[in-house]
């Protein structure tokens, strides 16, 4: 086999194994883990400290792309009146008309319309956050921590889930969609910090 032939035979193997490759790190379609996932908020209570709650209840996806890092499809609905703040009075309200109206907005809704890469593993997600029935842009700060196949789980007739784990930060304006409660008074700060910490499932 001469020089020339011997390179074709090397092309023809690599060829496949390259796509392979590629077909491997293909953009792969994510669910979020209800067991292991955190949306919180800070926010200021009369000046003196901020009172940090979360929301129990949320659901959404995403597809992300590891070789390329590419993230689209995000989407999270949170039910609002799965607040929590440890404080059962607070909480009431807080699920009330003068903050999240859960009965008439049982949903608050994010849904991504574009992602920058700021990094290996660091980048910005804009979207538009729904929020009392107004949907103004958001944009959050994300960390991709990790993906991997999860260290617990699976077993002899089941395979291990690989997961992928997300961090984010960012903060909004509640005076922006109407929530106004406290604003003027300085009761309650207007800027919510937002705190995200998740881990998705891939599909």
């Amino acid at each position: 086999m001469n020089r020339f032939s011997r390179g074709l035979c090397a092309l023809a193997i690599a060829l496949p194994l390259a796509l392979a490759g590629r077909a491997e790190a293909a953009p792969a379609q994510y669910k979020i883990d209800p067991e292991h996932m955190a949306f919180g908020f800070l926010v200021s209570h009369i000046g003196y400290a901020s009172t940090l709650g979360m929301f129990r209840e949320a659901s959404g996806g995403f597809t992300f792309d590891e070789e390329t890092r590419a993230l689209s499809d995000l989407t999270i609905t949170i039910k609002s009146a799965s607040v929590f703040t440890s404080h059962d009075k607070r909480d009431a309200h807080l699920r009330g008309p003068d903050f999240l109206n859960a009965k008439e907005f049982p949903d608050i809704r994010f849904v991504m319309t574009k992602a920058e890469p700021m990094g290996e593993r660091k980048g910005k997600v804009t979207g538009n956050l729904t929020l009392l029935g107004v949907s103004k842009p958001v944009t959050l700060d994300v960390t991709w921590n990790k993906s991997a196949e999860y260290p617990f789980g699976g077993g002899v007739l089941s395979k291990p889930n690989y997961v992928t784990g997300i961090s984010a930060r960012g903060s909004v304006k509640r005076s922006d969609f109407g929530m106004t409660y406290g604003v003027d008074n300085g009761m309650v700060g207007d800027t919510i910090d937002l705190i995200i910490e998740l881990e998705a499932i891939r599909q």
